[in-house]
């Protein structure tokens, strides 16, 4: 009889108890999206069969997306991972040999000693992003030990660094409407935000808003959701939504249809945020965003005669050079219209603020004030743009040779034969190639999780429902198994598995519904908010976190010119704005290795008339940073001058190699250092 150990700590099964039938398990999906999912796990002999929506979480509603029901695909995938390895070739080829756990951790350990007595800690970087992890597995153990060794910090910034800084000068990151109560709305605008590619349960209160007469309005450069659900598309230009924004707010100040009296009781800079979007009369911001400037006007008196209306902010209009002062113009117009008050009004942005939790990062941690290193310039960080310079790199969370800006530096970068790379991963991914050690990390399938949410407000837990395939471990673990290496055996890295949960669970200060334990989380699974009548009203049960709980409207944080725009400095030889929105395919680059392989270039059939293009055909995309080579369809849904390629894409899922990352710049916005990934500007050629 073959034994194997939950990593909970707490349940132990056999595999022959499983194999005479198939059982349904508990799980959390914590992959990048705001819904946080609830999930029924089929099982039968110790393996995945399906997974399905549950209804333990209400939001889920049984029913998930295309893309997690087929996760058992990268779960026992030929791309798996599944023991600790070496490199043996050239960095690139992806040439690995097998090796134990106890080796792999020994050469790690070693050689972050050695670089920590040569060259310092901060020659050392973490590079992680955690959109796809809970409180165990990111932020938790692996903080302590990069502290702990004084290491360089990064930037977290790839997605949510302008979107983060506008609604934290703003509001304080106030809990947004729920997605329960856009029912309710009679106006809902949907501003650089897709709900079919994520946000999937956003969709059907949408269409039971729209069922009770309220009208939805889009502002994206595609035409999203089709027609029957959207009353009003504003096809912008990509960087212009700050310019558009102001416009709104000029025409409904101009039209006597602000709220002063709440603005007077409720916010500060509120004249001096008027006064600015002055500048933008809806005439002067529809030539920058190439629209009318009629749909400017009927964009904002649609939202002022609606009662209640809604903004869903989402991250598309962040990815620019004006992402902050797009955020902050977007997110200052229920304050200005006067739309707080009422279930289904206010605006929706992130809400992982609510969860107040204490920074686990720095609880017990050692002090530090090493350098911050911005994620988005890797590629310059490893080609000499920083002293001392990178001589470890430990990845994990993260697929960065596949979903960072200019991405053939980046790539130059890790093929230093001088730079150790330590990976931990799932599956083989791009990254992989590059990587010195790749050690085995555990799905959401295989370990212990508390999941949190930045849309929906409760905290779940999940266990293992199958058992690590191979040698996998899951993060914790491993950084535990590192850090006892290289002489910490106190803290964190002595703590048990239960341990662990019980200390994670103590940082979470509500508002829960009840005291929280890991019993009580065992027990139940999901504990919901004590929000009176369970979901959040902006300005009746919730207020801004700013310490006069006002609205801080033109605030110094955000610069001192807080809404400035940025012109689009032009590029005659790559007229095109590249896009690189979500699909349905992938969440960021996991699992697009089987979902992702065949990549098309979209176009618009007038963009594609004028270079002679055809429907299918084999293109060059191109600038000074790269070039990729692939399919283009056309898609009467782009606005002209704008073309798509879609972010998370695989190098193998184009005829070059080649990434839509290659085409863009590495620079950042003001401020806020977000990526700038929609400032990429292409020429589109046929590939001879």
């Amino acid at each position: 009889m073959t034994w194997w150990l939950l990593w909970s700590g707490d349940c132990v099964k056999t595999e022959n108890e499983s194999k005479s039938h198939s059982e349904l398990r508990h799980s959390v999906c914590p992959m990048d999206c705001p819904d946080r999912c609830s999930l029924e796990v089929e099982v039968r002999d110790g393996r995945v069969e399906s997974l399905r929506g549950s209804r333990l979480h209400p939001l889920t509603s049984d029913y998930i997306c295309s893309k997690v029901s087929r996760f058992s695909r990268r779960l026992y995938g030929p791309e798996r991972v599944l023991h600790p390895m070496r490199r043996t070739g050239p960095k690139g080829s992806g040439k690995l040999v097998t090796v134990s756990w106890e080796e792999a951790i020994g050469e790690v350990a070693g050689r972050l000693k050695d670089i920590l007595r040569e060259h310092g800690g901060e020659a050392i970087l973490p590079f992680a992003y955690g959109g796809s992890n809970g409180m165990l597995t990111h932020e938790f153990v692996d903080a302590h030990f990069f502290r702990r060794l004084g290491a360089s910090r990064l930037a977290r910034t790839l997605c949510a660094a302008s979107a983060t800084a506008g609604a934290e000068a703003l509001y304080g990151k106030m809990p947004g409407t729920a997605f329960e109560d856009y029912a309710e709305s009679r106006f809902i605008l949907l501003w650089g935000a897709n709900p079919t590619q994520s946000n999937i349960h956003l969709v059907p209160y949408l269409k039971e808003a729209k069922r009770r007469g309220a009208r939805i309005a889009a502002v994206d450069p595609r035409r999203i959701l089709g027609d029957h659900l959207v009353d009003q598309h504003l096809q912008i230009y990509p960087g212009t939504d700050v310019a558009v924004a102001l416009a709104v707010i000029h025409h409904l100040d101009r039209c006597g249809l602000t709220d002063r009296v709440f603005l007077r009781a409720h916010s500060t800079g509120w004249e001096e945020l008027l006064e600015y979007a002055s500048r933008f009369p809806p005439e002067r911001a529809a030539r920058l965003a190439r629209i009318e400037a009629s749909e400017i006007e009927r964009l904002a008196e649609s939202y002022a005669g609606a009662d209640p209306a809604v903004v869903r902010c989402g991250w598309g209009l962040e990815r620019n050079r004006n992402g902050l002062a797009a955020i902050a113009a977007v997110l200052a117009l229920p304050a200005v219209a006067g739309k707080f008050g009422k279930a289904g009004g206010g605006y929706t942005l992130s809400s992982s603020k609510a969860f107040q939790v204490d920074d686990l990062e720095l609880a017990g941690a050692p002090d530090t004030s090493t350098r911050i290193l911005n994620m988005n310039q890797l590629g310059r960080n490893l080609t000499g743009g920083v002293t001392p310079a990178i001589r470890g790199l430990v990845i994990y969370n993260c697929n960065p040779a596949a979903t960072v800006p200019d991405h053939n530096r980046v790539i130059r970068g890790l093929q230093r034969e001088d730079l150790f790379t330590v990976l931990l991963e799932q599956v083989m991914t791009d990254t992989a190639d590059y990587a010195d050690i790749v050690l085995p990390a555990t799905t959401f399938l295989e370990h212990t999780e508390l999941n949190k949410s930045y849309g929906a407000y409760a905290l779940q837990l999940s266990e293992p429902a199958v058992a690590p395939q191979g040698e996998a471990r899951s993060n914790a673990e491993i950084f535990q198994l590192l850090g006892r290496a290289m002489g910490m055996n106190d803290g964190l890295f002595a703590l048990t598995p239960g341990q662990l949960l019980q200390h994670a669970l103590k940082s979470v200060k509500g508002p829960m519904e009840t005291a929280l334990s890991p019993e009580l989380m065992r027990e139940r699974k999901i504990v919901h908010f004590d929000f009176p009548g369970r979901r959040p009203v902006q300005f009746s049960t919730v207020f801004p976190f700013t310490p006069d709980e006002k609205i801080r409207l033109y605030h110094s944080s955000l610069g001192e010119e807080p809404y400035r725009y940025l012109e689009d400095p032009g590029d005659a030889r790559h007229p095109l704005a590249l896009i690189s929105p979500a699909s349905g395919k992938s969440i960021s680059s996991t699992m697009a290795e089987y979902n992702l392989l065949d990549v098309k270039l979209g176009i618009h059939p007038h963009d594609a008339a004028e270079r002679g293009l055809r429907d299918g055909e084999r293109v060059r995309v191109f600038n000074d940073l790269g070039e990729v080579h692939c399919k283009a369809r056309f898609d009467e849904r782009l606005r002209p001058g704008v073309v798509s390629l879609p972010k998370g894409m695989w190098r193998k899922a184009t005829l070059n190699g080649s990434l839509v990352n290659a085409l863009v710049p590495d620079t950042v916005t003001p401020i806020s250092g977000g990526a700038c990934f929609n400032d990429a500007r292409v020429q589109i050629a046929p590939l001879t």
